[in-house]
């Protein structure tokens, strides 16, 4: 039953009620990693792009495999 008695809403003081609101959007808006919080693999285009920036593969075998991955993606599509 909702209650209004002066600065009581609900059983609980209002300044808990707005404790309560920021703790919760904290929980949910902070851009930290979490332990154990499942993360989207990477894709095997971002695998490719990750390795031409860490220089493991020449430009010529980027395109190369670009261009595969990019052909099987658009089998799969049709």
């Amino acid at each position: 039953m909702y209650m209004y008695d002066g600065y009581h809403i609900g059983g609980m003081h209002l300044i808990w009620w707005f404790i309560w609101m920021i703790f919760i959007f904290w929980i949910f808006a902070t851009p930290f990693d979490i332990p154990g919080q499942r993360k989207k693999k990477d894709s095997p285009l971002d695998i490719l792009q990750k390795r031409f920036a860490a220089g493991q593969i020449t430009k010529e075998n980027y395109q190369e495999h670009k261009a595969l991955l990019e052909k099987d993606l658009s089998k799969e599509n049709d």
